[in-house]
């Protein structure tokens, strides 16, 4: 596949309060806003490998680590970290081919620079970023270690359909913005709505409910993969007037029973409560980074390494 040289251009060096240094690096030096990733340093040599913590959309690096701990402390237990930012900047689709490309070439190039490809590595995120983490090792040659995602959407089609349902149940006079500009993304995305263009659906989803073919996570029956998820759902009735048709954990853990029938005993469903906290402010949101416990989550991918896969 014919790939672009990829200028690197250095924006920023720092120590963090963790003693750790983070580095900012872009693609393209005549581009700051997208196609760049944030490396956060090991304290030390040897590393013991490399990971990939993905951002939900919308967010930057800065935002991620306001949000979550959990890209210092892998990297201070030996894991090179970056956080990614793909080719549409903070509003990447994520699990679209130009995105997945952009993300391909990002990896090469962390690899290439510091001499990577014995290492063992791992992809994960939040939110769409999950999605992301969890379409590209569908689709790698060679395989993360492991992958996690937090709380993703995983089936454009009933992402789709609860949108637009929704918006019908909707009380308010105008329509949920966000609600109205997803749907026109994915339609635009996936050129047509699940009625006209459904193929497509399948073919960019990391898991659809209604493709009995399977064709998706077939290739990832022997991966490591953990989806955590907190379904509150009387905060989601409450304060968003939503069930659990328009909740991300319907696929989550449809898919993760699926892989489990098809033979990937290393597929697991985490399911949290009451730990969905988003900062600074520590406002109540059960669709957050703080659901997942993150010392429990690196001692689960340092152990991959030490398994026979």
């Amino acid at each position: 596949m014919f790939r672009l040289k990829l200028t690197i251009l250095t924006l920023f060096i720092l120590i963090n309060a963790f003693g750790q240094k983070i580095e900012k690096v872009f693609l393209d030096k005549n581009d700051s806003r997208k196609n760049c990733y944030t490396i956060i340093y090991p304290p030390k040599l040897p590393w013991t490998g490399y990971i990939f913590i993905i951002p939900g959309f919308g967010e930057t690096a800065e935002r991620v680590l306001e949000q979550t701990d959990l890209p210092k402390l892998t990297a201070k237990s030996g894991l090179l970290t970056i956080i990614p930012t793909f080719q549409d900047g903070v509003l990447s689709f994520g699990i679209d081919n130009l995105s997945q490309q952009s993300f391909n070439n990002i990896i090469l190039d962390v690899r290439e620079k510091h001499k990577l490809t014995d290492h063992n590595y791992y992809v994960g995120g939040f939110s769409i970023g999950g999605s992301v983490a969890i379409k590209f090792a569908e689709n790698a040659i060679i395989k993360p270690t492991a992958v996690f995602a937090i709380d993703p959407p995983l089936d454009l089609e009933r992402y789709y359909n609860s949108s637009k349902r929704e918006i019908r149940l909707s009380v308010s006079k105008s329509p949920d913005e966000e609600r109205v500009y997803f749907i026109e993304r994915i339609e635009k995305e996936m050129g047509g709505s699940p009625e006209t263009a459904l193929k497509n659906y399948y073919k960019t989803s990391p898991y659809s409910f209604s493709d009995t073919s399977q064709t998706a996570i077939k290739n990832i029956v022997k991966l490591p993969l953990r989806i955590y998820s907190e379904p509150d759902i009387n905060w989601w009735l409450k304060e968003n007037a939503e069930d659990f048709t328009g909740m991300n954990v319907t696929e989550c853990s449809a898919m993760i029973n699926e892989l489990n029938r098809l033979g990937n005993t290393k597929a697991e469903l985490i399911i949290t409560q009451n730990k969905g906290y988003r900062s600074p402010d520590n406002t109540k949101h059960p669709h957050s980074w703080s659901i997942v416990d993150n010392d429990e989550l690196i001692k689960w991918l340092l152990g991959i390494n030490k398994d026979s896969r």
